[in-house]
């Protein structure tokens, strides 16, 4: 048996509850290894965001470094997101040596709670220059510490924020925290106004992840996969998703031997997986975690990532995050599920059982949809990237108009409560009704799915769609909490100062929220968003329709963007003018990389190619008339030689054109102005050239094609 075979042979699977969460430093180990006073501490700093003394990071250290050692580890890790998307982490052993030939194993509270990594190697928007080089990374006890495991050994990693030896955030991390207490500060006020006992929320995320699998041996035959993570040049075979047997179809044995695998590896690290199941495009697969605290579920989804591409090396297989890996077929997303639940087990968006309850969830659901309205270009510039650019608005995916979806029903309970009055219409789905003094019915169960919808109500929670599989879920929830946080603190001061005026605080709710809905119904939107229809209907709405993302981060460099960030601690000045540097950067950068390649495959491969086999086909010409046959049965073959001809000359002179338009995009001043030029100018040659590079894979013998096709990338064997 190969070895490829032996690492494909499924593992005996035990009961998941046997083994989840055996590689997180969580309750069970601490209970273990640490004293209570220890847990107490980190507790506190997890819920209050009180300090711990150097004594107590001492003990804490030497318990987790005891369970580490325990579990085969030989080396510890600060575990970071810096701005790059990826995680970062630098590696120290636990041995210290005490003499010529002796050591020991040991790890301080200095050391687990900050460390030095360079601060000036990973994006930074010009907050730190080449010479100046330290940063921090700091431990952040929300987020469990973990061992990864990979083939050649185990090594502690502790979660921590990166931030510069300037004080500015580097990484996602840090302002998420700011933004999730921002949130959890103004819901807890408003809740105040209907429970007294409510002294604290929580914000709950779910991520569907969505992802293709490609066999690797062919992946590496791919210039363009594996430096730009998707396909430059490449036809759709003759079947691709059109008969839709894919989808949530049985599970190939190969996938399913790798999904069980990686499954483990994430149960283990305490990632509650859940779902699995194919989707629509050949290829494509999707896994999502139940809900957990939306920081937490955050470093988890990045964890994730790690974790499966790991795992798909020893498969012999590759994990495509791109959005849009392949023309012709679906792309990925990653669906961001959120929600606020307080410390008394409610959920803000789960309609209740009495008047005050549900006049409560139409509080929060109101303020939402306001949120979203107030700062929809925001919330377009918090998905905008170089790879979402190919998914949105491509009839597979949310529009890149934002719009809300709420369902027939609860958009009936609006206009009704905008109009102050009572509906008498009986229940038409669900048994189960809630009927409220001054407020129309509102129907459990009772809210359809949208999938064309970009924000959506899909029950108890918004599911933000629009977000892209490869993207780091920050961007998105970051801007979501502050934009929402901030309504509520706006609403709170409304009733406020309605009820100092002596109305009382059931009319003075109902009072903003009725002119709430006015002022922010444009934004809801119940139909089919891949339409040309809503195109149009959403221009007469005087919603924005923002295509590209050079165009959508214009919103982060608005004066009211600096307010909401700045005004409400989020960001300082410099650190949302350098994240804004490193989001267009990223965009140019990810457009130039793929012009370059796309110019290597061309010359390299695609060319060479059209030139071998049409040479076999002037030597198939000149022997049939050497051997006597006439012009006319060679017809066919000096017409497949001429168009061989014209498309290799439209390749070279159009790769020639979008290499001048880089060079001069390159050196224009400032970075937006540089990514609007590889939008405009650049990107347009791609798809020429692709063009022509496609139609010259219909007509060359498919031995003499140095690339993989799509038919073999696609479909496993």
């Amino acid at each position: 048996m190969s070895v490829s075979q032996i690492s494909n042979q499924p593992k005996k699977m035990k009961q998941i509850s046997e083994f989840f969460g055996e590689n997180i430093f969580g309750p069970q180990a601490m209970a273990e290894y640490v004293s209570k006073d220890a847990i107490k501490a980190v507790n506190e700093a997890r819920n209050t965001g009180k300090s711990m003394d150097r004594k107590m990071a001492d003990q804490i250290a030497d318990g987790m470094k005891n369970w580490a050692i325990s579990k085969g580890a030989t080396h510890y890790t600060h575990w970071f997101q810096p701005l790059r998307g990826a995680t970062a982490e630098k590696h120290d052993a636990f041995f210290d040596p005490t003499g010529i030939d002796t050591g020991v194993e040991s790890f301080s509270g200095k050391a687990l709670v900050q460390q030095e990594p360079d601060a000036s190697s990973f994006p930074n928007g010009g907050i730190r220059n080449t010479f100046e080089a330290r940063g921090y990374s700091a431990w952040d006890p929300s987020s469990p510490a973990f061992i990864m495991e990979k083939a050649s050994g185990k090594t502690l990693c502790i979660p921590t924020i990166f931030v510069a030896y300037t004080g500015e955030a580097l990484d996602y991390k840090a302002p998420l925290i700011k933004s999730t207490n921002f949130l959890t500060k103004t819901t807890t006020e408003v809740c105040q106004l209907f429970d007294a006992k409510v002294k604290n929320a929580k914000v709950s995320l779910g991520i569907e992840q969505e992802y293709f699998l490609v066999d690797a041996e062919l992946y590496n035959k791919r210039p363009d996969l594996v430096f730009a993570g998707r396909t430059l040049v490449g036809n759709m075979p003759a079947k691709g998703q059109q008969l839709e047997d894919h989808y949530f179809g049985s599970i190939p044995d190969r996938v399913y031997n790798y999904m069980t695998d990686f499954e483990q590896e994430a149960l283990k690290l305490g990632i509650p997986l859940k779902t699995r199941h194919n989707e629509v495009a050949p290829g494509q697969f999707e896994c999502a975690p139940m809900f957990e605290e939306a920081d937490v579920a955050i470093d988890h989804n990045s964890l994730l990532m790690d974790v499966m591409q790991n795992v798909a090396n020893r498969h012999n297989l590759k994990v495509i995050w791109h959005e849009k890996p392949f023309k012709g077929v679906n792309g990925s997303g990653k669906h961001n599920n959120w929600s606020i639940v307080t410390d008394t087990g409610v959920n803000l968006f789960s309609p209740g059982q009495s008047p005050q309850d549900n006049l409560q969830f139409l509080t929060f659901f109101i303020n939402t949809i306001k949120a979203v309205y107030d700062n929809a270009d925001l919330l377009r510039a918090s998905i905008a990237t170089a790879a979402n650019d190919h998914r949105l608005g491509a009839n597979e995916a949310p529009p890149a108009i934002m719009s809300v979806f709420i369902g027939s029903t609860l958009s009936e309970v609006l206009n009704q409560f905008e109009a102050d009055k009572v509906s008498k219409k009986p229940s038409r789905v669900s048994e189960k009704t809630i009927n409220v003094y001054r407020i129309p019915e509102i129907l459990l169960d009772n809210t359809d799915r949208n999938r064309t919808s970009p924000f959506a109500f899909t029950g108890n929670k918004f599911e933000f769609r629009a977000v892209g599989s490869s993207d780091h879920c920050a961007n998105a929830i970051i801007v979501l909490n502050t934009i929402m946080a901030n309504q509520l603190a706006n609403f709170k001061k409304e009733v406020d100062a309605l009820m100092k005026k002596k109305i009382s605080k059931t009319e003075a709710i109902e009072q903003i929220l009725r002119g709430y809905i006015k002022s922010s119904k444009k934004i809801i939107f119940e139909g089919n968003g891949y339409g040309d229809e809503w195109v149009k209907e959403a221009a007469k709405r005087g919603l924005n329709n923002i295509k590209t993302t050079p165009y959508a981060l214009d919103a982060y460099n608005t004066k009211k963007t600096h307010d909401l960030f700045i005004n409400n601690g989020i960001f300082t000045t410099k650190e949302l003018e350098a994240r804004t540097e490193i989001k267009f950067e990223n965009y140019l950068l990810k457009v130039q990389i793929e012009g370059r390649i796309l110019g290597e495959l061309v010359k390299n491969y695609v060319i060479p190619s059209a030139v071998n086999y049409q040479k076999q086909l002037i030597d198939s010409i000149e022997g049939l008339a050497r051997i006597g046959h006439a012009k006319s049965t060679t017809k066919a073959l000096n017409e497949i030689a001429k168009e061989i001809s014209e498309n290799v000359n439209a390749i070279w002179e159009n790769n020639a054109k979008m290499t001048e338009e880089r060079r001069k995009a390159n050196n224009l001043s400032h970075a937006d102005k540089r990514a609007k030029a590889y939008c405009d100018k650049v990107k347009p040659y791609f798809e020429s050239i692709r063009e022509s590079a496609d139609k010259l894979e219909e007509l060359i013998d498919n031995d003499a094609w140095k690339l993989p096709k799509y038919r073999d990338l696609l479909f496993f064997k």
